[in-house]
């Protein structure tokens, strides 16, 4: 993730992206989480996306029947520790058939639950 510089500390910088038709597998990501109930809270949907380098947990804000709004989540700051995402994906049910696309864990989802639905 990009970075921002502080005299203090080093502070990470959201990632923000509005979709468009450079990525196609939008429309199956949010087909294939609406299925999944727990990945719901409040307005958005959570999941996992492992890549080679990187493991991210993502939210989406779906609009429209569309996806409105993508988001790499900085999941240290939700009280997400490394070890809960890589956990998540070890116990995956295996029912994204996207490949690296991972749902979330109901530990994850306990934990995003405890911290966001009552913003």
């Amino acid at each position: 993730m990009p970075s921002v510089e502080r005299i203090t500390s080093t502070y990470t910088v959201p990632r923000y992206i509005m979709p468009d038709a450079s990525e196609p597998e939008y429309e199956a990501i949010l087909e294939q989480i609406q299925q999944y109930r727990k990945s719901q809270i409040g307005s958005s949907f959570y999941y996992i996306r492992a890549g080679e380098e990187s493991t991210l947990l993502c939210r989406i804000i779906p609009g429209g029947g569309k996806i409105f709004f993508h988001e790499v989540v900085d999941h240290e700051n939700h009280g997400i520790s490394d070890e809960d995402i890589a956990e998540a994906i070890k116990s995956d049910p295996g029912t994204f058939t996207l490949p690296g696309h991972h749902h979330i864990s109901p530990l994850i989802e306990k934990k995003l639950r405890a911290l966001l639905e009552f913003e």
